[in-house]
């Protein structure tokens, strides 16, 4: 959603690379698409959308978007105007994800760039925080990768293939690093997924349930009742993330702790 027509056109090339863009004129027309559209995509805005030229403001209906869509990923692109850096603060106040500087990032290789380094990461941030600081490298990165294809809709063969790995390399780096095997810990990047879009206030259970690739909400609630003994209305009166991932770390420790037992008695 934006105005400047050359920096939409470098936008519409981006079709030619994965992308596939759609050009959204109003802010309640934005709202509708970012609840039928994936995890993964990739809001870009004007953030002065609807102020006038002489005075720009920054849209309340920004903010509004961002306090109902937490979990969106938002870039604001803007041309740096003099006499309005505290802005810039503001948008990241807001939760903003990303700034492309309409003069500086004025290519499409820069577009592209700034859009593959922020691509499936809404679900890795919030792992990020919760995570514990001792795993190591080859777990995070494990987990990450997973959260990632998650996040684009992706299956298990995805994640070997994400990795360049063969899917008997990733089960047996899996087991060593005292994960899940891959299919449970993609179906729990899939629950986490689900939790954190639950937690924004702007979606439905139902729009939850199809942005993750569940068939139904009925699927969805059957699901987190399995993994966490909870419905997601329950879950999100409790704060859906932060309670999903105490069950997952939960998990995760005990089984890092079968498998440290495992090895030592075949020591």
């Amino acid at each position: 959603m934006h105005s400047n027509g050359a920096f939409r056109d470098r936008v519409r090339r981006l079709g030619a690379r994965g992308y596939a863009c759609s050009f959204i004129p109003t802010w309640e027309q934005l709202r509708a698409e970012i609840i039928a559209s994936p995890p993964a995509a990739i809001v870009v805005v004007d953030p002065y959308a609807g102020s006038s030229l002489e005075r720009p403001q920054l849209a309340g209906d920004l903010r509004t978007l961002l306090w109902e869509f937490p979990s969106a990923t938002v870039l604001a692109a803007v041309e740096l105007l003099p006499g309005h850096s505290r802005d810039l603060r503001t948008l990241g106040e807001w939760g903003v994800t990303d700034i492309i500087s309409l003069a500086e990032d004025d290519t499409h290789e820069a577009i592209y760039r700034r859009l593959r380094s922020i691509e499936g990461r809404s679900l890795q941030r919030l792992l990020e925080r919760t995570l514990p600081p001792m795993l190591s490298g080859r777990t995070r990165m494990l987990m990450m990768t997973a959260a990632e294809v998650v996040a684009v809709g992706g299956k298990g063969r995805d994640l070997a293939r994400r990795l360049h790995l063969s899917e008997r390399t990733v089960l047996r780096w899996a087991e060593r690093a005292g994960l899940p095997p891959p299919r449970r810990m993609l179906a729990w990047m899939r629950i986490l997924l689900a939790a954190s879009l639950l937690d924004d206030p702007g979606r439905s259970v139902l729009s939850v349930a199809h942005a993750c690739g569940y068939a139904s909400d009925s699927s969805l609630r059957r699901a987190m009742q399995d993994f966490l003994g909870a419905g997601p209305s329950a879950l999100r009166r409790q704060g859906a993330f932060p309670a999903a991932s105490r069950v997952f770390l939960d998990e995760l420790a005990q089984t890092r702790a079968a498998g440290r037992d495992r090895h030592s008695l075949r020591f």
